[in-house]
């Protein structure tokens, strides 16, 4: 040391010197170095890209509240939106096909499906309907009432329809099965169901539909009436036995039915058979006590037992008296049983006759056109009404599944990063790419060693800078233990000269043409320096001082500082006095 002293205070030596190369060796923050002084440019790298940030302090902070805002701006539509009017859905349109006895609007009064949506109610009879059908566009419905004596005509897209009213009937000249045909085709749900409806518009048909259970339950279970059908007159020569009940075509409320006592009457028959150009039925005339009808809505059940008072044989014509009986579980399987057919029912009633032996025989079963009978009507028309709101509510909503107007929509993105994390560079923790220098090839993938005369380039973790080689056979790591080069490039890299008290650097990228890499300055070292006219081997020592000034000023860690300080003064005496 002493002999350091001597030198040091030699004026001969510090005349030598550049102009003012003792003056930036007492600054102690410099960060610069001499241009002509490739040794100092090796030993502060840290300090440099500590240095070049603090006048950029504003404009990082900038930088930090933009990448905040860009982070959180893929959240935004996922927050819960302010209070705002929620988004009224139009009204669900039902159209109910019935008389003008009932008005069904009343039954709908004050109901929603799903709890939200209105329902407007459109009533007529099918003789005021028509419609269009589309293949994509549904069915469009015009309607024609007279309300008041005030015609109103109306078009819409129901819905839902509920039927009510008989689609065919010959006795009345009516047949809308057209109509019936063309809501099948728009593809409009119903109560009943449009299939059932259009084969509930033959009574044969539906007949045979009763022996399909007849025969599958046998006839004590389900006691069917026996009947023959006829196409036409042709078949119809004789009955087995009399008196028998012809019944032409398709009717409905008792009409079309004739009962024939004998063989001339029936003959008598057969020729008007022949003139309605129809076909018949004919089953046995049963002497019977009492009419039986047990009706099903929904789940609900009851039962009821009608007497005729004016001695009519048909218990529906003239005078009856009619009452509620129990609801027993041969009834009951008798209306589960026909309400199975064509894809199920969800209305329906069973027509049987009680004879005077005391058996019972099923004559008939309705669908959702049925006439409603006993006390309970405006219970009855209530139960239709819920059950119509129970089907609307389990149908999806119009345009397949539509958002609920109080939860946005929202595009299914790319699941966005944290908030924490910036989404212009990668995430803290993980090594940030380095731009090539102007100039520079790229880093190549493979590990090769570098070309003379290009830097290789690394990759540099944003904690503690710590240089980390793509290749371990590099020229810089191939030298020998001895090359003070090689050891101050890594004390270069050490935490005592990365951190300064009150400096805290991020993972900011640092900028390519400032922060040089290791292996670039090391490359550097490789290529001869021009010669400057006043330095001498001296400047070696002064540069090792120098570095261990710098690393006694500014670390936390003394004992590391010590120690690096110590093994580079002994290089650098080494390499003084060998030469």
């Amino acid at each position: 040391m002493n002999f350091l002293r001597r030198r040091l205070s030699d004026s001969s030596f510090v005349a030598n010197l550049p102009n003012g190369y003792m003056t930036d060796l007492q600054r102690p923050d410099s960060s610069t170095s001499s241009p002509a002084s490739p040794a100092m440019e090796r030993r502060h790298p840290q300090p440099l890209a500590a240095s070049f940030s603090s006048p950029g302090s504003s404009l990082f902070s900038s930088f930090s509240s933009a990448m905040k805002q860009t982070s959180q701006a893929p959240l935004g539509p996922m927050e819960s939106p302010g209070p705002s009017t929620p988004v009224v859905q139009r009204p669900r349109i039902l159209l109910v096909i019935d008389d003008a006895h009932t008005d069904w609007a009343k039954y709908f009064h004050g109901k929603k499906v799903n709890g939200e949506i209105e329902i407007r109610v459109e009533q007529a009879e099918f003789s005021e309907l028509n419609l269009a059908a589309y293949v994509t566009g549904g069915c469009m419905v015009d309607m024609q009432v007279v309300r008041n004596g005030t015609k109103v005509v109306r078009s819409f897209k129901p819905d839902f329809i509920l039927v009510r009213q008989h689609a065919y009937s010959m006795a009345l000249g009516e047949d809308y099965r057209s109509l019936v045909i063309g809501l099948q085709y728009g593809g409009l749900p119903a109560v009943n169901s449009l299939y059932s409806v259009y084969n509930f518009c033959s009574k044969p048909w539906v007949f045979s539909q009763l022996i399909k259970i007849f025969h599958s339950l046998g006839p004590e279970k389900f006691p069917l009436v026996e009947q023959t059908f006829f196409p036409n007159h042709k078949p119809m020569l004789t009955a087995p036995h009399f008196p028998v009940v012809v019944k032409l075509g398709h009717a409905h409320a008792g009409m079309g039915k004739i009962k024939v006592e004998n063989q001339h009457d029936y003959q008598d028959i057969t020729s008007m058979v022949a003139m309605a150009k129809t076909y018949a039925t004919t089953e046995a005339f049963i002497d019977s006590k009492y009419d039986i009808r047990i009706q099903k809505i929904g789940s609900n059940y009851k039962a009821y037992m009608r007497t005729s008072i004016s001695g009519n044989w048909k218990a529906n014509t003239g005078s009856a008296m009619l009452e509620q009986v129990a609801m027993t579980e041969r009834y009951r399987l008798w209306v589960d049983s026909c309400s199975e057919m064509f894809g199920g029912l969800d209305i329906c009633a069973v027509k049987a006759v009680h004879s005077k032996d005391g058996r019972d025989y099923i004559i008939e079963v309705m669908d959702s056109s049925m006439p409603l009978i006993g006390e309970h009507l405006e219970e009855d028309k209530q139960l239709m009404a819920d059950l119509v709101v129970s089907k609307m509510s389990q149908l999806p909503m119009p345009g397949g599944t539509a958002p609920s107007p109080l939860r946005p929509w929202t595009p299914q993105t790319k699941p966005a990063k944290p908030p924490g994390q910036a989404q212009l560079g990668p995430p803290l923790g993980q090594p940030q790419p380095r731009t090539p220098t102007q100039g520079g090839p790229r880093q190549a993938q493979s590990p090769q060693p570098p070309r003379s005369g290009s830097p290789s380039q690394q990759r540099l973790s944003p904690q503690g800078q710590q240089p980390l080689s793509p290749s371990s056979g590099s020229p810089q790591q191939q030298r020998s233990p001895g090359s003070p080069q090689l050891s101050r490039t890594s004390g270069g890299s050490s935490p005592n000269q990365v951190s300064k008290p009150g400096t805290t650097l991020t993972s900011q990228p640092r900028p390519p043409m400032q922060s040089r890499s290791t292996s670039q300055q090391g490359e550097e070292s490789k290529k001869p320096a021009a010669p400057h006219p006043h330095l001498n081997k001296s400047q070696s020592l002064t540069n090792s001082l120098s570095t261990s000034d710098a690393s006694q000023r500014g670390t936390p860690s003394e004992d590391e500082a010590k120690a690096e300080t110590i093994r580079n003064l002994r290089k650098s005496f080494a390499s003084l006095f060998s030469d």
